[in-house]
């Protein structure tokens, strides 16, 4: 027999027909952010995260994300209502974070006759501005784990293509049966999913047809062979993710192919900058150097972290352990490996195993160059990394201060995208799959000690996807098409 009271009946319904209304508003909103995409190349995020090309369900999903962590409602209606506003005022190309927006027009809505004089007043100086800058070829040398992702980003960022334009992915090989394969690694991917898009295999031209866009597949063993231009590629950014080349002079290289300008390595290199973009990115000098890392995935991710670190509360010394992904140099099964314990099986084993995480800090933050000692373990996981940052400080500080202090630079200033706070209490590796800042800071696992002076921080990072979107940001600075920006 049931005991459901009409009162019950009617609270039911009323939540019901409450989330009903915010997917018709989320609908509503999801075309707003395409038109501002594809018409006028403004695109909308909510704290760091993309909003173009979600579902309904992703996009409600993140609203809710940011109420958590602001403490303030943040509704779907507001979002849509200021992305209208945005449409319809004379907004140049830029990057809007529209949950800083609603977070502020919750705030201070009162002091504005309506939302249109609200954006107006706020987005002041990006109304009007013409931006001349040029889209910018990029072509990818080698097509792993890295150049995939990177393939799909630079593809899913393209909007009408005046930014980053994919032309042409160098490979060893290019035969029909090669390009058929290499299309099927990119249309499917067991820890990232499917691709979102359409590939095509233009085998006769010898080219993938990527959204709409058709990027070469060329065949070369070595990077001084090729020439771009007979693609109609000039003055290109190549990004070399192959690992192979690791110095200016084996880099250099590159620069002698024709329709090559600037070349831009995936992994730490010797005696070229390395740059961690948000952390050191405004120190490079595009006159006088035309060859760039973005060093490592782990440097990217602990790097933000200690720069919040050493500028708050000031490092004394500390140890840094990565519990790290396994990675195609391990091997599969117990084989011949030049280095110690990688030659044993990867997905069966936890292996001790260096890292370069120290030596990093000489490049990009060189005032902690000396005060840390470091370590890595890889585990059997394919993707997703913790780094443990074990710092002594010279401030005297307890867990919710240092929790407050990174909520702040996750949500405020230049690091908003590179750092993300996380305060689940149920944060797994898996959770962290397909994230776009290289630095989760997981708040729950902070601990200090009791003398107040030594800080654990735990920090996650997608060591292929997060470490990728890094790539993209500083791809964006080399090529000079980085746009204006509301954070």
């Amino acid at each position: 027999m049931s005991h459901t009271t009409t009162a019950e009946k009617s609270t039911y319904q009323q939540q019901l027909n409450g989330w009903i209304e915010q997917e018709k508003a989320t609908i509503d909103l999801i075309s707003t952010i395409g038109k501002l995409w594809f018409d006028k190349s403004i695109e909308l995020v909510l704290f760091r995260n993309q909003l173009v090309d979600r579902s309904a369900s992703e996009v409600m999903k993140l609203h809710l994300y940011a109420k958590d962590i602001v403490k303030k409602p943040i509704t779907v209606q507001d979002s849509v209502v200021l992305a209208k506003e945005i449409y319809n005022a004379n907004v140049c190309p830029s990057k809007i974070d529209i949950g800083k927006l609603a977070y502020e027009w919750h705030q201070e809505k009162g002091k504005h006759q309506s939302a249109a004089d609200f954006i107006a007043l706020k987005l002041k100086s990006f109304i009007g501005v013409k931006q001349h800058f040029a889209p910018k070829d990029v072509v990818l040398f080698g097509f792993g784990r890295i150049g995939r992702l990177a393939a799909r980003e630079i593809i899913a960022q393209a909007g009408k293509g005046e930014q980053l334009r994919l032309r042409a992915i160098v490979t060893r090989g290019n035969s029909a049966e090669e390009i058929v394969k290499r299309a099927d690694l990119l249309r499917t991917d067991s820890v990232h999913g499917p691709f979102p898009g359409t590939v095509i295999e233009d085998v006769a031209n010898k080219a993938l047809i990527i959204n709409g866009h058709t990027v070469h597949m060329i065949d070369a063993k070595n990077p001084e062979e090729v020439d771009y231009t007979q693609y109609g590629i000039n003055d290109a950014l190549l990004i070399d993710n192959t690992g192979v080349f690791r110095d200016k002079a084996e880099l250099s290289r590159h620069k002698k192919a024709k329709g090559i300008s600037k070349v831009l390595l995936t992994a730490p290199a010797k005696d070229i900058p390395n740059v961690v973009y948000g952390v050191n990115h405004e120190t490079i000098d595009l006159s006088k150097d035309d060859i760039f890392s973005a060093a490592s995935c782990t440097t990217n991710a602990i790097m933000p972290i200690l720069y919040v670190v050493d500028k708050e509360l000031g490092v004394q010394k500390g140890h840094i352990e990565t519990v790290h992904s396994y990675t195609n140099d391990q091997n599969l099964l117990d084989n011949y490996h030049k280095k110690y314990r990688r030659g044993r099986s990867a997905a069966l084993n936890m292996v001790i195993t260096e890292t370069g995480a120290e030596s990093a800090l000489k490049k990009v933050l060189p005032q902690l160059s000396g005060k840390f000692t470091a370590n890595s373990v890889r585990v059997p996981t394919p993707n997703v990394s913790l780094a443990i940052l074990n710092i002594a400080v010279a401030k005297e500080i307890n867990k919710e201060e240092v929790n407050e202090l990174m909520k702040k630079y996750a949500l405020e200033g230049g690091l908003v995208e590179q750092i993300q706070y996380a305060f689940s209490n149920e944060l797994v590796s898996t959770d962290v799959i397909g994230n776009p800042c290289p630095s989760v800071f997981d708040s729950q696992a902070t601990i200090v000690s009791p003398d107040k002076k030594s800080v654990v921080l735990y920090v996650w990072y997608d060591n292929e996807y997060g470490y990728t979107r890094q790539v993209i940001r500083f791809a964006k600075q080399l090529a000079e098409v980085k746009r204006m920006v509301y954070y």
